[in-house]
């Protein structure tokens, strides 16, 4: 009997020791598997942090959106070639004889779409260009310009033709709708300059937007004055 017991406990102590071997093993392989899982959600929560940095930044056709396809690059004055799309349109369309409700309407379009383009790519410009209010994004130009050339009184405007059926005086007030809205940007009267303090592309379009509302209606009194003359 005492052999038999002896035996049993000796099984015992087997038994317990062999559990005892396993418990280390199985808390290394736990400690094991929750590093490797650490280490997994972090390398996903890098590539989520790159790919969200990555994305900030602005595409090749983003860059040719707000540099208005390059003009935004073009040096000396910059704004000044970002400003030229808006007049370029109105120009032609007077020459092929179109009303100016046409003319109004194609600069309207301008207007909401270079908007729309200027706040949807704003923030990324300033990043990718690393300041606020790059030089090179001029599309807020193209909309501040179209707003200085929308509704303007072209029917007024009758004298001899140069091309097609632009007259004189037509072209005489699209050129100064042009350098007025260039001195007003530049300017920047109040308002404008204490807008242009907001931040991403709001900040960069709404100064411009002013600086055309200015200039159209500078622009009225100069086609007003045009008129005039030519009907002298």
């Amino acid at each position: 009997m005492s052999g038999g017991g002896h035996d049993a406990s000796s099984a015992d102590d087997g038994d317990r020791g062999a559990r005892g071997d396993r418990l280390p093993a199985a808390a290394d392989s736990a400690a094991e598997l929750a590093a490797a899982s650490a280490v997994g959600e972090e390398r996903a929560a890098h590539s989520t942090r790159s790919d969200a940095a990555s994305g900030d930044r602005l595409t090749a056709i983003g860059r040719l959106t707000v540099t208005a396809m390059g003009l935004g690059h073009l040096r000396p004055a910059p704004g000044t070639w970002g400003s030229l799309p808006p007049v370029v349109v109105a120009m032609l369309l007077l020459a092929l004889g179109a009303p100016w409700w046409a003319i109004s309407a194609s600069m309207a379009l301008l207007v909401v779409v270079a908007s729309w383009l200027c706040v949807h790519f704003g923030s990324g410009a300033e990043r990718t260009f690393g300041r606020k209010d790059p030089s090179q994004v001029v599309i807020d130009e193209v909309a501040g310009q179209a707003v200085a050339l929308l509704v303007l009184p072209w029917w007024w405007l009758e004298g001899e033709t140069i091309v097609g059926h632009l007259t004189m005086p037509q072209t005489v007030v699209a050129i100064a709708a042009f350098f007025l809205f260039r001195a007003f940007d530049i300017v920047k009267p109040p308002p404008a300059r204490g807008l242009q303090r907001l931040g991403g592309g709001v900040g960069i379009l709404i100064d411009d937007l002013l600086a055309g509302a200015y200039a159209l209606g500078a622009a009225w009194c100069v086609a007003w004055f045009v008129a005039r003359g030519y009907a002298a």
